[in-house]
């Protein structure tokens, strides 16, 4: 495990998305980009590297992470084997293991790692760290089995592995420490410190424009170039979002993390390189904005976007609320034929036809035309979801209900609106109208039927919910004062609320028999994301606000610490 530490934190680094002066005797408070041959793809930047990696030695994150089944199945993966190669290659060049040890000892304050090759995992690390302390490393007092080089006049030190051609080089200039994969890159940093005229990477255009739309680093800040990383096919396997086609249009990205007591807040800058396929609108940005103030304190997860297209809406309400368990069509709208002559009664594909009930139709009736037209005549502005969990009395199961908001720039024809969901619902309720007849409740309308769906149209605003509870705190929210910021995406999860539902929920599909839960493989994708939720149990929430302009689009995450 130890061995990969350090090629574990070259993978983190690529999964993420002012001059500087050169000092001898004390930390730098501007980049060190300058000092960085160009080239690289991804760019790690640490305002003080050894206090975070302190911190995550310390956490209990971390332990909990190691044990859970998520790093289980992490450790026999087709990433975790290659970076494991890599990281025995290194031993080989280097004669040591990039193990923890060595990652605590050359880990200094202000440093930068710079990843050149995705695949062959070739990087540049600088760190500060005074020269009294990097001659205790481990680097410095095995240097005598490594070659001497120069750069001008600059020493630097190099061991290359013939079979497998990874080289490790090192040097110690005034109070840095210098460590790459390739000795052409420490040589042109070495250079770059000495004054000489280079490329650096300050100089390329996808930086530039990085860090012009950036603000003021954080205590972490990660640069991707997404022209050379998207292509990639190592990046495109590997990047666990698996949102290649999105981030296509992007040329460029930045990251910066700051901590604060109980919050971390992320703030993403993503450069354009390319016009929108779905631009949103002033009016949409402005209608997410203000379905802000409707999300209840009881959502467990929540998301509003700006400009849905009818489609997506349609889908929404569909998938969420109207026909969330819709099962297969029947394999026959008529009972089998008996044949006289032959004797024969159907065969196998006719044992999935019922002829004890009238057939439902498809769902949706008419392929839910009345919706669809519906949707198609208020256009939809904005559009805001929430879900919650709730464990049902008897302890067993867990239900998922969602309610949705829909923003239409004109006013919402009530009659039409329920006239389109009795249409919907009905054929997959009830044979007649049982169940399917709207009753008035406290400010909204409800089917009167077993299955409480209600509907609420207030002006431009249409509120379709499965729970009279999220029915109710949506409305009580109208009062709330409006939000005019802009927003193109407001999202949010309430780890803390959800948790407990959704292990009972995870366990349940994991462990349906009660059997066998120690020392066994996740059944499901579930156990995995059950182990990672344990995990960061400490997170209680996460927040997420997009905001578009013409050149970039701008992200802000914050994560709340329960302590």
């Amino acid at each position: 495990m130890k061995r990969v530490a350090l090629f574990t934190l070259i993978a983190l680094a690529c999964a993420g998305i002012a001059r500087a002066t050169f000092h001898t005797n004390s930390a730098p408070e501007a980049s060190l980009a300058e000092f960085v041959p160009a080239g690289p793809s991804v760019y790690l930047e640490a305002k003080d590297f050894s206090s975070l990696l302190k911190d995550w030695e310390s956490s209990k994150q971390k332990q909990l992470w190691i044990q859970s089944d998520n790093y289980e199945v992490f450790s026999r993966s087709r990433l975790f084997l290659r970076l494991k190669s890599a990281g025995e290659q290194f031993a080989i060049a280097a004669g040591f293991p990039p193990d923890t040890d060595l990652l605590s000892q050359i880990a200094g304050e202000h440093s930068v790692l710079a990843l050149y090759d995705v695949g062959k995992l070739q990087f540049l690390y600088i760190t500060y760290l005074p020269s009294a302390r990097s001659m205790e490393t481990k680097l410095w007092q095995t240097r005598a089995k490594f070659e001497p080089r120069k750069a001008g006049t600059a020493d630097f030190y190099l061991r290359r592995d013939p079979e497998s051609q990874r080289e490790v080089a090192f040097a110690i200039s005034g109070d840095y420490l210098l460590l790459a994969t390739r000795e052409d890159l420490i040589a042109a940093a070495l250079d770059l410190m000495a004054g000489k005229q280079g490329r650096a990477l300050e100089g390329e255009s996808w930086w530039a424009s990085a860090t012009a739309a950036a603000g003021q680093p954080g205590d972490l800040r990660l640069l991707l170039d997404m022209k050379i990383l998207v292509p990639n096919g190592y990046f495109r396997t590997y990047w666990v979002q698996q949102n290649i086609t999105d981030l296509s249009q992007y040329s460029a990205a930045v990251s910066d993390l700051y901590r604060s007591g109980r919050e971390y807040r992320e703030e993403r800058v993503l450069i354009r390189g390319k016009e929108p396929t779905h631009a949103s609108t002033p009016g949409g940005m402005a209608a997410v904005g203000d379905l802000s103030r409707l999300v209840p304190n009881a959502a467990g997860e929540y998301v509003a976007t700006a400009n849905p297209t009818n489609d997506a809406c349609y889908e929404l309400l569909t998938t969420k609320i109207l026909a969330p368990h819709s099962g297969r069509a029947p394999a026959s709208l008529f009972a089998p034929q008996i044949q006289l002559t032959s004797g024969t009664q159907g065969d196998s594909r006719d044992l999935e036809t019922r002829i004890d009930q009238a057939s439902a139709a498809t769902s949706g009736g008419s392929s839910g035309t009345e919706l669809k037209d519906l949707l198609m005549q208020n256009p939809v502005l904005a559009s805001l979801q929430f879900q919650s969990s709730r464990t049902e009395a008897v302890g067993v199961f867990v239900r998922l209900h969602s309610t949705i908001v829909l923003t239409s720039s004109s006013d919402w024809n009530e009659p039409a609106v329920k006239s389109a969901i009795v249409a919907f619902v009905a054929p997959e309720l009830t044979a007649s109208q049982l169940g399917v007849v709207w009753v008035q409740k406290s400010g909204y309308l409800q089917l009167d039927g077993l299955w409480p769906l209600s509907v609420s149209v207030r002006g431009k605003y249409l509120v379709v919910s499965d729970d009279s509870s999220g029915m109710e705190s949506v409305l009580a929210k109208f009062s709330n004062t409006p939000n005019i910021k802009p927003l193109e995406f407001y999202a949010g999860f309430n780890h803390d609320q959800v948790r407990p539902d959704f292990a009972r929920f995870a366990s349940m599909v994991d462990h349906p028999g009660g059997a066998g839960l120690s020392n066994r493989e996740p059944q499901f994708f579930s156990g995995n994301v059950g182990g990672l939720s344990s995990a960061l149990a400490d997170v209680s929430s996460e927040h997420v606000e997009v905001r578009s302009e013409p050149t970039a689009v701008r992200q802000t995450v914050i994560y709340e610490w329960a302590q």
